[in-house]
């Protein structure tokens, strides 16, 4: 029985609401695409902290491990070894930087939107998987799941062994371990949703009220099907396709197809502000549409309440300035970081647009840069900046720097905070091409920066951030 999106979802809703019922959740394949473990094993292999014998010795274990040659246990146990005598928080910090960096990217949005319904509905939330707390937990923590069974490594006086902690949460371990939970947290396993992908957790998906097979192995799929169990995919974190190529290259295209009306403009109207004007409005309409993406806009008429003004976003994604774009449509530019003149046709399409470049590794010359900001607000220009100074690997908001606050008080303009979500769905931090998709867009009342002064502006500056945190439901 294959079912949609929707169908999950509404599954969900007309569940019993309330704590007492309890979604485990397993990770691989089914919160996010691929294998976790192959990421840690390619970072430590780039980071020279795998010699060739022991990344072969753990491809052997593996490959051994799958043809069922040798057990769970003694696969992991092989595979930490040697984590032996490393404290237990640099591995921890090693599993945040790996997430950071390979795993974030591929949780799928549809996983998200699954986790926030059981959240709505109350109910308790739970990863539940064979892999390490290394791979799980920043999973879990970016996901807000706060319950995490996994397989845990044996830790002595801080230091981690190299061994498995007994039992594993592996095929019936995780059974067990989730009837334990349940007793501490308030659940019954009898009540509760599992969805997973692999056929080892079928003692679990036997035992809970409603399980559901997602992206599921061959076998699990043939037990599914004969069990009549709910099974469904997931697609958005496959490799892109034709379509989703030819799309992005079009809305980079758009780049050069802006520009040269823009330069047309100039030649006739002799006006650079409204020959950019032409470009910047022209740019937003042909990306969005050759992406299809398409923005659904609350609060848009703040976007014109006052202006000039320093619009402030949250940076998720290479597809938050074309976002941007389509939003300000005139009389705008942006403030930049100094490596995207050395992007081809971007750098170029960001300093004709009158883009103000700073450079973040100079604290003295990104001041400097400033000034710049100032007098085109006092000109009429507004400003976009992301608080933030970068995209962010995750969902979860950052800390604001103060730039655009100060320059917001020294131009006396409002700041308007635009809150998007989504970005990161359709195009994630690391990748280079764009899914089409609805953006949400949240555009929050202005921001009066009169009172502001240089001893309050981090209290100001926080108190902003706060706006975000609540509007993205991370306060």
């Amino acid at each position: 029985m294959s079912l949609s999106l929707a169908q999950l979802l509404d599954a969900v809703r007309a569940a019993p609401q309330g704590p007492g019922v309890a979604a485990l959740f397993d990770l691989d394949r089914t919160l996010l695409s691929g294998f976790s473990a192959q990421d840690a094993l390619v970072e430590r292999a780039l980071a020279r902290d795998l010699s060739v014998g022991q990344l072969g010795s753990t491809l052997r274990s593996a490959a051994e491990f799958g043809t069922g040659r040798i057990p769970f246990v003694e696969f992991v146990n092989r595979a930490a070894a040697d984590l032996a005598g490393r404290p237990d928080a640099d591995n921890m910090e090693f599993g945040r930087r790996v997430f950071e960096r390979r795993v974030a990217q591929r949780i799928y949005p549809e996983a998200r939107r699954l986790v926030e319904a059981h959240r709505a509905a109350g109910h308790t939330l739970v990863v539940v998987s064979s892999a390490t707390a290394y791979q799980v937990e920043p999973v879990a923590q970016d996901l807000g799941i706060h319950h995490v069974l996994c397989t845990r490594l044996e830790v002595v006086d801080g230091i981690c062994t190299g061994r498995v902690h007994e039992p594993a949460c592996y095929g019936p371990g995780k059974l067990d371990a989730a009837r334990g939970l349940g007793e501490e947290a308030g659940f019954r396993v009898e009540d509760a949703f599992f969805y997973s992908d692999g056929y080892e957790d079928v003692p679990l998906l036997e035992a809970v009220a409603r399980p559901c097979t997602l992206n599921p192995d061959a076998r699990l799929t043939r037990h599914a099907r004969a069990q009549g169990w709910p099974l469904a995919r997931f697609h958005s974190r496959d490799r892109p396709g034709f379509t989703e190529m030819v799309r992005t290259g079009l809305a980079y295209g758009s780049i050069a197809s802006a520009g040269s009306f823009g330069l047309a403009d100039l030649l006739l109207n002799r006006s650079a502000r409204h020959a950019r004007n032409v470009s910047a409005t022209l740019w937003g309409e042909l990306a969005t549409a050759a992406l299809d993406v398409r923005l659904d806009i609350r609060g848009e008429e703040h976007l014109w309440s006052h202006r000039p003004a320093v619009f402030t976003f949250n940076h998720q994604s290479q597809l938050d300035a074309v976002v941007m774009a389509r939003l300000l449509q005139r009389d705008f530019t942006g403030i930049a970081k100094k490596e995207l003149l050395n992007q081809p046709f971007i750098g170029q399409a960001f300093r004709a647009a009158g883009a103000i470049f700073i450079d973040r590794a100079d604290r003295k010359k990104a001041i400097a840069a400033m000034r710049p900001a100032v007098e085109a607000l006092q000109s009429g220009t507004s400003i976009m900046i992301a608080p933030e100074g970068t995209r962010s690997p995750t969902r979860i908001l950052g800390p604001f720097k103060k730039g655009a606050f100060h320059i917001a008080m020294q131009a006396g303009v409002p700041l308007v905070p635009v809150v998007l979500h989504d970005t990161s769905d359709l195009m994630p931090k690391g990748t280079m091409f764009a899914r089409s998709g609805i953006v949400e867009v949240e555009v929050l009342p202005p921001v009066d920066t009169s009172g502001w002064s240089r001893r309050t502006m981090g209290v100001h500056a926080e108190e902003v951030r706060a706006l975000y945190l609540e509007a993205l439901g991370q306060s």
